[in-house]
């Protein structure tokens, strides 16, 4: 039986409750819905990855970074090898590039070998160190003074919106119910029992909760009394290119990396543009998504270390990201404090990458808790395909056409979406309820022009699909109105003095 998607009333009950509808805690909902079990994942936003998997790098990085024996080494290398498995049947675009970690003097190849020798302890395969001809040969733009790198054939690039909606959509088909824009005001705990999860859309019986709220993990934890770990937020900053230079660079091209970050990195993405960041600053504000004038200026100085012919006047848009850091690793187990009560937390970098490993892994953190587990027969473990009009040829697009005539309305010229792909966007399992939740679907809105020529198309469609008013469309967040009525004008609203 299938789940469902959206704003609305709780259930009184549910076995298990997932906090958090990022990439992170959509993929626990889809392993949970292997079984005969009642899931219910609440999400405090419109939709799905809106937090730290709408702003981030699309990396799966191989797992030669991470301390062996660390959940991020188990998790990393784990869940690497899932996307390779799944990510056609869930939908989810993945590029396997392979990544260089570039050295540019013999202090850092020695840094090189050392991050090849803790690979090969994580158990990732084919790294070798390149000379600083093999690496030129593979990137003829990166910086000539170059002495060498590490180069991981099992590095690759992923949609993040994409992986989570996959996730999101896979776990509905099978039962899972997601409801948006409720928030989690408390947890109920009984004799150090969790009972229940109150919310801002009403109260809903449980014995076990997943915490995967990323970023205010740590704010769920202590409404069950758990201080045992603190959130702190990590901005990061990008610059993203168009697609007209996406040939510039091959592969993931990281800079040798310090004690607080990965550093300033050029990359790909799987639409063929190509990005530069990010920074890391820790910041106190959780919302705080602010791109600044000494953070960019910091980054292009740092990708030009790796890329000095960068092509800025091609840079179509700016935006910052928020990393959920708890300390060196992540934050996985049951809580100290309240039984039934398990963490996902702390999800950094290489969160999304281990994502479907740690959807594996709170499974047996929930069986070690008092779950008991059922094997669903019916449960079906693909998506359906979705056809993607600008990267067929003109025979296959003309036969869509003939089929649906919406597919011979381009709606976003810069990246060639037609009005089919935006209506079946909305129309989905896990659908769109929102202009940036189209365009994390779809990508209208995405090119050059920024959704200046497709923004209000898309929200004509929306209203029309959503039976909404125009001007109850939203761009994203729950009070990001686009438009005003005219009695809100009437009355005054949204004018200020």
């Amino acid at each position: 039986m299938a789940g469902s998607f959206g704003a609305g009333p709780l259930p009184d009950s549910a076995d298990v409750v997932v906090i958090g509808g990022g990439v992170v805690g959509c993929a626990i909902a889809r392993s949970l819905s292997r079984y005969e079990l009642s899931v219910l994942l609440i999400e405090r936003s419109p939709d799905v990855a809106t937090g730290t998997s709408k702003a981030n790098s699309g990396i799966l990085h191989a797992g030669f970074d991470a301390e062996p024996g660390t959940w991020k080494a188990r998790l990393n290398v784990q869940g690497a090898r899932l996307y390779a498995e799944l990510s056609e049947g869930l939908g989810i675009p993945r590029k396997a590039t392979g990544s260089l970690v570039v050295a540019k003097d013999a202090a850092q190849m020695e840094t090189v070998a050392d991050l090849r020798h803790r690979g090969i302890d994580n158990g990732v395969p084919g790294l070798e160190i390149w000379s600083r001809e093999q690496v030129l040969a593979h990137e003829p733009n990166i910086s000539p003074d170059i002495s060498g790198a590490l180069w991981a054939p099992t590095g690759a690039i992923v949609c993040p919106f994409l992986a989570t909606v996959g996730f999101a959509e896979n776990a509905i088909r099978n039962g899972v119910r997601i409801v948006t824009e409720c928030a989690v005001t408390g947890l109920e705990v009984v004799d150090r029992q969790i009972v229940a999860v109150n919310t801002s859309c009403g109260r809903v019986a449980t014995r076990f909760v997943v915490n995967a709220a990323g970023l205010h993990s740590g704010e769920i934890a202590r409404l069950a009394g758990d201080d045992s770990f603190t959130i702190k937020p990590r901005r990061g900053e990008y610059i993203l290119f168009d697609r007209s230079v996406g040939q510039l660079i091959n592969t993931v091209l990281f800079p040798t990396p310090d004690k607080v970050s990965k550093g300033i990195l050029v990359s790909p993405t799987v639409h063929g543009n190509v990005f530069i960041g990010p920074d890391a600053t820790e910041i106190d504000d959780p919302e705080d998504r602010e791109t600044t004038a000494g953070g960019l200026a910091g980054i292009i100085a740092g990708a030009r270390r790796i890329m000095p012919t960068l092509p800025l006047g091609t840079a179509i848009t700016e935006f910052a990201g928020l990393r959920a850091a708890a300390g060196k690793d992540f934050v996985i187990g049951p809580s100290p404090a309240a039984r039934g009560l398990v963490h996902a937390a702390g999800i950094q970098s290489p969160g999304l990458t281990s994502a479907p490993a740690i959807g594996e892994v709170m499974i047996e953190v929930l069986q070690d808790v008092g779950l008991r587990l059922r094997s669903k027969a019916s449960f079906v473990p693909v998506n359906p395909a979705k056809p993607r009009f600008h990267e067929m040829d003109r025979a296959t697009q003309a036969e869509l056409i003939a089929a649906d005539p919406l597919f011979g309305r381009v709606i976003c010229r810069c990246e060639t979406i037609t009005e089919a792909e935006i209506v079946a966007a909305i129309l989905s399992p896990c659908g769109a309820r929102t202009v940036d939740g189209v365009k994390r679907r779809v990508r209208a809105g995405a090119g050059r022009c920024q959704g200046g020529f497709c923004g209000p198309r898309v929200t004509a469609i929306l209203a029309r699909e959503l039976g909404i008013p125009v001007t109850a469309v939203r761009k994203d967040s729950a009070d990001s109105w686009l438009f005003l009525s005219r009695a809100d004008l009437d009355a005054g609203e949204g004018i200020h003095a």
